[in-house]
């Protein structure tokens, strides 16, 4: 009896049963990211997934966990074989390995709360969106403290990291025993090994296999994505994406109405006088001004269905304009919005082109409008260095204004992200009287900031608080009607066409990849003395919008794009792009086509009214219209032939520069 109870005791006793650390890392970590998933899982909504697709969730995400540790282990084992025998055995060492303990379990914690956050603003876990954000530190790190209580989560991380060391310290054990050459060798052998099988072993496209997009984001690891999003930020389409023989894919794009050159710095266009490019427009605007909204879903919209009165000035502008039911984002970004929005081309795969080398003298709105005697500027409430938007609108013949160049005292509130959206349009409305007081006709991009986190705005505006994306919307709603109003008593008010248009939805999460409804954003045409009012119903892409401004004001150039005049295409069957930086979308006749990396292709039957999609069998046409457009608009980019600046040619002549109709 006695025998049996010191046995007993001997496998109860802690002393005797340790942890060595790269153990306890795995299983600390296996831990966290366990817990995190789980509280992902319970914030996406249970219902969102099958039972079977839950399980699946968390069976490869524990696969995903076991390979990313594959690559931090590696790391301890290198510096483990590297230190020397002496001072393992030091108080130093000792006590440098309880600092890293902590240092590891804080990091994960750090980790956990990181990735939640993120989810709640984009819904996916870390990709190449939170790899931007290591750029643009002072913006991002600004407005985290801005939106949430930081110093208290980052005492709380380090209280909890601490209570953790502390339970687990009867367990843990740290090998100061002295390291032979054999030993150290096979250590840094296993860390060399580690990570080529990990990279083997697990791929980020294994995601899929988890079942709808919120499984595929719950399935995968935040370090993983990370490291993916690395390697894939900039996508050559002709590697991972289905293709075809290029001559084959400008025949299918002219049978969709798009005509590419040989030669694109030639464009053979046209002087628009043709009164058929009006549609309901009574006569040509002079100016316009190009409003591109934050992060404005349609569904915000009461003149799109919202009751919750977040928007009455757009509503009622909308009401009194001609407003567009079924225009969809090229993409989930700012730059995404801003490329459509003056380049008029497909999205292509990886980083927008807003954000790549190369990307100056494009045949832009800008370049157009600037050769054609028209003052062009991009006017933002931010820093326009965030996401390279400066370079690229001055790469482009845009005049760029940005908070920078603000007077102080027209600054009534400003947060990291830019100045209140009233300030932003007072400032635009003294740059504009200063265009048309030169005399010559203007095209502004105006870019607000307010609707974007942490949501502040000036008191006493609206009857919504602070902080939440619902009191920002309407701020925004608040500042664009005192926008028009204040343009109202200006002599260039008659003559200018003010479109107002988001760069993309606030969410685009969704049981598909490319769920519909969330690319689905507002357009309004506001000129109450150039176009009636009305609603226009047809299908649209953000990429149309480019055209169809250069031939309402009656310049060459609309036929450059791949996006079309949406008042003379009429026998063009409609169809938008949607897409993600992997997964490119193109939506027509109620189908949805998704090209992915390694030659995927999927097809998707949409409810034209609830947007709704579940598989079904891809119509091959569509699916050649798809390759030809994203592989033709990739393939002009990488070879320069978006490139260059345009020369225009009419009926056979050069287009002299400073030409206006």
């Amino acid at each position: 009896m006695k025998v049996q109870i010191m046995k007993k005791a001997t496998k109860l006793n802690p002393e005797l049963t340790p942890v060595f650390f790269p153990a306890f890392l795995v299983l600390i970590a296996l831990t966290c990211w366990f817990v995190l998933r789980l509280g992902l899982w319970l914030e996406t909504g249970p219902e969102e997934l099958t039972v079977g697709e839950s399980i699946r969730t968390f069976a490869l995400g524990a696969w995903f966990d076991i390979w990313t540790l594959s690559y931090l282990v590696s790391l301890f084992l290198i510096v483990s074989a590297s230190l020397g025998n002496r001072f393992r055995a030091s108080p130093a060492a000792h006590l440098l390995r309880w600092v890293a303990t902590w240092g590891v379990v804080a990091a994960l914690l750090f980790g956990m709360v990181s990735e939640y956050l993120f989810w709640q603003e984009f819904t996916t876990r870390f990709n190449f969106i939170a790899l931007d954000y290591l750029i643009y530190t002072n913006e991002v790190i600004g407005n985290i403290r801005e939106s949430y209580p930081v110093l208290w989560i980052f005492a709380a991380i380090g209280l909890l990291a601490t209570l953790i060391v502390w339970l687990c310290s009867r367990y843990l054990r740290f090998q100061d025993t002295p390291h032979s050459w054999r030993k150290r060798a096979s250590l840094l052998g296993l860390a060399a090994v580690l990570p080529l099988v990990g990279n083997l072993a697990a791929n980020i496209d294994q995601t899929q296999l988890a079942g709808n997009a919120y499984a595929q984001e719950l399935g995968a690891n935040g370090l993983f994505n990370l490291a993916s999003a690395m390697r894939r930020n900039d996508l050559d389409y002709n590697r991972f994406y289905a293709t075809m023989p290029q001559r084959e894919a400008a025949a299918t794009l002219a049978g969709a109405g798009v005509k590419r050159t040989s030669d694109m710095r030639y464009i053979h266009a046209r002087l628009n006088d043709d009164q058929n490019t009006l549609g309901p427009f009574l006569r040509r605007p002079k100016n316009v001004v190009l409003i591109t909204v934050e992060s404005l879903s349609a569904s915000y919209l009461g003149a799109y269905g919202n009751t919750e009165n977040l928007t009455p000035q757009l509503d009622k502008l909308a009401g009194e304009g001609l407003k567009f039911e079924r225009l969809f984002a090229t993409g989930t970004r700012t730059v995404r919005g801003l490329e459509a929005l003056s380049l008029g081309t497909p999205p292509i795969p990886g980083q927008a082109i807003v954000r790549r080398p190369n990307n100056d003298h494009l045949g832009t709105i800008g370049e157009y409008l600037e050769i054609q005697g028209f003052a062009t500027e991009f006017i933002y409430g931010g820093y326009g260095y965030f996401d390279n938007m400066n370079a690229y609108f001055k790469g482009n013949d845009f005049k760029v204004i940005d908070r920078t160049d603000f007077d102080e005292k027209s600054i009534v509130m400003e947060n990291v992200w830019g100045v209140a959206d009233e300030s932003l349009f007072d400032n635009a409305l003294l740059s504009l009287d200063k265009a048309a007081g030169g005399g010559r006709p203007f095209f502004a991009q105006i870019m607000t900031t307010s609707n974007h986190r942490p949501y502040t705005f000036p008191e006493g505006r609206i009857d919504l608080p602070q902080g939440n994306r619902r009191g920002a919307v309407k701020y925004t709603d608040y500042a664009i009607g005192k926008f028009i109003e204040d343009a109202r008593s200006r002599p260039w008010f008659a003559d200018t066409l003010f479109v107002i248009v988001a760069d993309h939805c606030a969410s685009v999460a969704g049981k598909t990849k490319l769920p519909v409804a969330k690319y689905h954003i507002p357009m309004i045409f506001y000129a109450p003395e150039l176009v009636k009012p009305g609603r226009y119903e047809r299908l649209v892409s953000q990429i149309d919008v480019p055209p169809t401004l250069l031939d309402l004001l009656g310049v060459a150039g609309s036929d450059h794009f791949f996006g079309q005049n949406m008042f003379t295409d009429t026998h063009t069957a409609p169809r938008a792009f949607i897409s993600n930086y992997q997964s490119l979308g193109y939506y027509k006749n109620d189908q949805l086509i998704v090209l992915s990396p390694k030659q995927g292709i999927e097809a998707y039957r949409v409810d034209p009214v609830t947007y709704a999609a579940e598989a079904t069998g891809a119509d091959p046409l569509l699916v050649k219209e798809a390759i030809a457009y994203y592989q033709t608009a990739s393939n002009d980019f990488k070879r320069g032939d978006l490139s260059e600046l345009p020369i225009i040619v009419v009926n056979g002549t050069v287009l002299p520069v400073n030409i206006v109709n």
